[in-house]
């Protein structure tokens, strides 16, 4: 039985968790404790008032020189011997030679990617949290970059066990003992903008609480103001990287993952969502213990995929594991079109049924309708072996840039999905890794995709690799293809699609009623203007002919069922015809 497979219960709070007031309550499990109140092995957050903006701007200015002037001394010490020469080469390594004694002597003698890396961690919490999002971006920043930013720290000083209580007590406006029965002073973990403890309300509920650490509201704040003006300038010299757009979603993303009422929404939403598939979980939020800046959801006892524990489960529940995550991921990109948008093995349980946990929540994607069905239809002729048209609709995605090639981007995509059809396994070629190369390599023909389209890919990656853990070698195609012919019967269902002409029911009676006026107008109108006289045989004759094709154009659209464009047709073509002196 699973039930005993994944024993003990972790849920439990410590034997000897005391019922006192939760201030002064440690359980013994938190080991050895430094004098700040700090778990040995962790480094204490040093409290201070967020710098001033131009303090702030004086400091990342100073580290964004640096990241520049250590990347052309790393480039030149890197270079060939076979390309040191010419003027740009002498130019280069004169400037490198000018500047390399004002760089930190412990930087500039490593590769640039690990420069660059350094120094985003040095910066603070706003730009390891940039960096972890560059992290994603193989369609935008060289390889070798993004991969060194997979390092960044992941655990960073917490706050100390009084403080964070005392920050509690202010932040939800009650007494931590009238809210928790005991909190275990031992951080669960410590990011960039959070910090998590396990306990448990007076009510007897397992929790998590999860907090935004102090100063962290007001730093991302001053820091978003400073990036864009950054990213305006990098914008001129360094167009092709995009770095007002990737900036702008990154601010976008962290403003909203710093209010965790958002994150208590979005559990919400997932548990909404899957409600009909009762063995996919989601915590649930306890809202009267939850803030702005604090939030308590349900504490999920399970194991990660990577646990040896889950290795040994009998391969039926392996299976069924499989498949739920199919289920979830599938589900969650082509039908509700709202995905966990930070999904790694770490953010995935696997519980007592065998169900599947989903956790950290704070950062979600999002595609509109037209979005959602393009990236369905490119998903489902993967998964078909049709490699013409999912280049063609994953092409159709991208956004082209200054001097891109989309057809010469089409023809690469086309042939390396014909690649994966004949060689589709784990090992030299996934269904994960193909859509990964597919977005990389957008950057050499300057097309360029939305942040939720490389979002997306990481949560395809992490399904098929968890995947490959629990079954070795499974085949993602065969295991997604029935998940994709359910989302088209659901998409493409006779109620669905009366629902959504319901929906859209006071236009298309607004445009029917309107339709017969605007054609029989449009052809008297059509029929005076050619009947008109005119000194020039030929005068008014393009005119009226392309009033003419922009009236027919509309009542083909109105008869169609296409309402809208019909009618903004059929009004440019009267203004055409109504047009004086023509």
């Amino acid at each position: 039985m699973i039930e005993s497979r994944l024993s003990p219960d972790t849920a439990a709070a410590p034997a000897d968790a005391p019922a006192r007031p939760v201030a002064v309550a440690e359980p013994a499990s938190a080991g050895p404790k430094t004098d700040a109140g700090v778990p040995t092995g962790w480094e204490v957050l040093v409290e201070r008032r967020p710098p001033g903006l131009f303090s702030r701007l004086l400091t990342t200015y100073r580290h964004l020189l640096g990241i520049f002037f250590g990347g052309l001394v790393a480039w030149v010490a890197e270079l060939p011997a076979a390309r040191r020469k010419g003027a740009r080469f002498r130019f280069a390594q004169l400037l490198a030679w000018l500047f390399r004694p004002f760089l930190d002597r412990n930087l500039r003698n490593l590769p640039f990617p690990v420069q660059f890396r350094r120094r985003l961690e040095i910066l603070g919490p706003t730009y390891i949290k940039l960096g972890q999002i560059l992290s994603l971006r193989e369609d935008i920043l060289p390889k070798e970059i993004t991969e060194e930013l997979k390092n960044l720290l992941d655990r960073l000083p917490v706050v100390p066990f009084p403080r964070y209580c005392e920050l509690l007590a202010e932040r939800l406006g009650r007494p931590v003992d009238e809210m928790y029965e005991w909190i275990d002073p031992k951080p669960l973990g410590s990011a960039s903008i959070g910090q998590t403890h396990r306990a448990r309300t007076v009510d007897g509920e397992d929790v998590i609480i999860k907090m935004v650490k102090p100063g962290i509201p007001e730093l991302l704040r001053r820091d978003a103001i400073l990036l864009k003006v950054f990213a305006a300038f990098l914008q001129i010299g360094l167009g092709r990287y995009q770095p007002r757009r990737v900036i702008g979603e990154f601010v976008d993303y962290t403003s909203k993952e710093v209010d965790l009422r958002r994150e208590a929404n979005n559990c919400e939403t997932f548990a909404a969502n899957f409600k009909d598939v009762p063995d996919i979980v989601f915590p649930k939020v306890y809202r009267k213990y939850s803030a702005e800046l604090v939030m308590t959801q349900q504490f999920l006892a399970g194991k990660k995929p990577t646990d040896p524990e889950v290795q040994e489960l009998p391969e039926s529940d392996r299976d069924r594991l499989v498949d739920l995550g199919a289920t979830a991921i599938i589900r969650m990109l082509y039908r509700d079109g709202f995905f966990h948008a930070d999904l790694h093995p770490g953010n995935l349980l696997v519980l007592a049924g065998p169900k599947a946990g989903f956790i950290d929540l704070g950062m979600v994607g999002r595609f509109d309708h037209d979005l959602r069905r393009s990236l369905l239809y490119y998903f489902y002729c993967l998964v078909m072996g049709d490699a013409e048209n999912a280049a063609k609709y994953i092409a159709a995605l991208a956004q082209p840039g200054s001097g891109a090639d989309p057809q010469g981007f089409k023809k690469e995509i086309e042939e390396i999905s014909r690649s994966w059809a004949h060689q589709a396994n784990f090992d030299d070629f996934s269904l994960a890794q193909l859509i990964l190369q597919s977005v990389s390599m957008a950057g050499r023909f300057r097309m360029y995709f939305p942040v939720e389209m490389v979002l997306m890919v990481k949560a395809l990656v992490t399904f098929e690799g968890v995947g490959q853990i629990l079954k070795p070698g499974f085949d993602v195609a065969s295991v997604s293809q029935k998940h994709v012919n359910k989302i088209f019967l659901h998409q493409f269902s006779p109620v669905r699609l009366v629902k959504e002409m319901a929906a859209g029911a006071p236009e298309i009676v607004d445009a029917l009623v309107k339709a017969p006026m605007l054609i029989t107008e449009g052809l008297r109108v059509l029929e005076q203007a050619t009947k008109r006289p005119a000194e020039n045989p030929f005068s008014g004759i393009r005119g009226t002919v392309l009033a003419g094709f922009l009236i027919l154009g509309a009542a083909m659209l109105a008869g169609s069922g296409k309402w809208i464009p019909a009618a903004i047709l059929g009004a440019a073509g009267l203004a055409l015809a109504l047009k004086p002196g023509r």
